[in-house]
């Protein structure tokens, strides 16, 4: 297999000009040669980690997805109850930090109507902004409200505000990720530093929360850092060479409904609708019922329970990144003896 001309945008989506998605892959190669060429000696060692446009996919290459759930594992550890642990997660972006950031819609007496999801990267949009600002806009306007004004997304000298009051709360929209933590940079980082084999005393380390705490990437109490750490560590200790599959991105990988249950006995699956990215690479997903249907997201109950948060949805969201691997058994990087 030959390398890749140029990394596409997430979801294959299709914003970008000529400029922009030269741009685009010149962002994300530079993010993953960033990841791979450590300047500090101690942290480096991650000759297992390569860029898809600069080596070589060899022939054995395979795919690996690897899925968490999208509501915060941290404010589950920290609340007493569901009833404390939705309404926390429903309260702000902030606490959103799986790579899965919602919005609540509610009529006037504040039943749930739609529910808006999101695992867009800032990067994205952020370098959509400085090459077409036009389609920004425009975005904005189908996706969160056609209200939306130029003045609203950009300030006076133009320059884009991801914190724009279209999208920085749980109540206003939700156009792309804001939590500090959910960002395409982290995710590279994330898994070049996990590519690092680890021998301590004597003892090759394999469990998930062995691995981020001494390879000290990523927050170990998240469903997501851990688990992607784990999942690529396990291939890298095949010796093989690893990297992310293009499209690089976050993505939905799916809605479970077990346990759901509709007023009309339809099927609540039904009503759960990708709006952003291709088939396979899913990057918003809207949970709605048509007007015509009778009932609201509101009337619909989660284990006997009626859907009075989005959070509670959150909870049967399913979040994913691929990460292809080749050369297996071929790498000569050396482990590391140390942690840090």
């Amino acid at each position: 297999m030959s390398k890749l001309p140029s990394y596409n945008p997430p979801g294959h989506l299709t914003d970008l000009d000529g400029a922009g998605l030269k741009a685009w892959s010149t962002q994300i190669s530079d993010l993953i040669d960033t990841s791979i060429n450590v300047p500090d000696p101690a942290v480096s060692s991650r000759g297992q980690f390569y860029n898809l446009t600069r080596t070589d996919t060899a022939a054995d290459a395979t795919e690996a997805t690897v899925t968490w759930t999208a509501f915060p594992r941290i404010i589950k550890l920290t609340s007493i109850g569901d009833l404390q642990r939705w309404k926390r997660a429903d309260a702000s972006r902030d606490v959103q930090d799986e790579y899965c950031e919602w919005s609540v819609t509610r009529d006037t007496t504040g039943k749930i109507t739609k529910v808006t999801f999101t695992c867009e990267g800032p990067e994205y949009w952020s370098l959509l902004a400085q090459t077409n600002p036009a389609a920004v806009l425009a975005l904005y306007r189908t996706f969160v409200d056609p209200a939306v004004q130029q003045d609203d997304l950009f300030g006076v000298d133009g320059s884009y505000n991801p914190l724009n009051r279209w999208n920085d709360s749980t109540s206003h929209g939700a156009m792309h990720l804001i939590q500090r933590s959910n960002t395409l940079g982290a995710e590279i980082e994330l898994a070049a530093a996990a590519t690092i084999v680890r021998i301590i005393d004597g003892e090759e380390l394999t469990t998930e929360q062995q691995l981020i705490q001494c390879g000290m990437y990523g927050v170990p109490e998240r469903n997501s850092d851990p688990h992607i750490g784990g999942a690529v560590n396990e291939i890298a200790r095949q010796k093989a060479d690893i990297s992310l599959a293009d499209p690089v991105g976050l993505y939905f990988n799916d809605l479970s409904t077990d346990g759901w249950a509709t007023p009309d006995g339809s099927d609540p699956k039904a009503y759960w609708t990708y709006v952003r990215g291709d088939a396979s690479h899913p990057v918003r997903a809207v949970y709605e019922v048509p007007q015509d249907q009778g009932f609201t997201v509101g009337d619909i109950t989660i284990n006997g329970k009626p859907i009075q948060f989005g959070a509670q949805i959150a909870d049967f969201i399913t979040i994913k990144l691929t990460a292809v691997a080749c050369r297996f058994g071929l790498s000569t990087t050396a482990p590391r003896t140390t942690c840090g």
